[in-house]
């Protein structure tokens, strides 16, 4: 399949899932409920090798609700892909984990990464980390809609 054409079924399942996350969380007010349905929605739709959140608390990211297998628990501020989206406040997308400086290896069967912080009043509270099997999984488009779908947490974060 051609890039073009992957590229738009990506984006059209996004625009599926992007209204039924948003009818999921509107009204519900505790941010670990969801996070971890929106952790299950993304985790089910596209089958991503690991779906999750980290929490700030204190001076370290901690390990939130999650879809996939054993995780890191703590991770310190500006180290690995997560602890550096939290640091440079901007989603990172690593197509190639192994050529990521300072990557923290949780799982040797993870290949490339996405990183999206939660912004609330301009500091960030959580990040949303995808990880998947493949090399080069995700683009603009995946930065795209997570980066909207992350703002319908914002309601529920303290």
């Amino acid at each position: 399949m051609n890039m073009e054409k992957q590229k738009a079924e990506k984006e059209a399942r996004y625009a599926e899932l992007y209204p039924q996350l948003k009818a999921l969380l509107e009204g519900e007010t505790d941010s670990i409920a969801n996070m971890a349905n929106m952790a299950g929605e993304l985790h089910n739709t596209f089958q991503f090798w690991w779906t999750g959140f980290y929490r700030v608390i204190a001076d370290k990211l901690v390990l939130g609700p999650f879809q996939g297998p054993t995780a890191c628990t703590r991770i310190r501020y500006g180290k690995g892909v997560c602890g550096t989206a939290w640091e440079k406040q901007q989603t990172m997308v690593v197509p190639d984990v192994e050529a990521f400086a300072g990557h923290i290896a949780c799982s040797s069967a993870s290949k490339s990464e996405i990183v999206v912080p939660i912004l609330k009043e301009d500091k960030v509270v959580a990040v949303l980390d995808i990880d998947s099997a493949e090399l080069d999984t995700f683009d603009e488009v995946d930065a795209k809609w997570l980066e909207k779908m992350v703002k319908l947490l914002h309601a529920s974060m303290n």
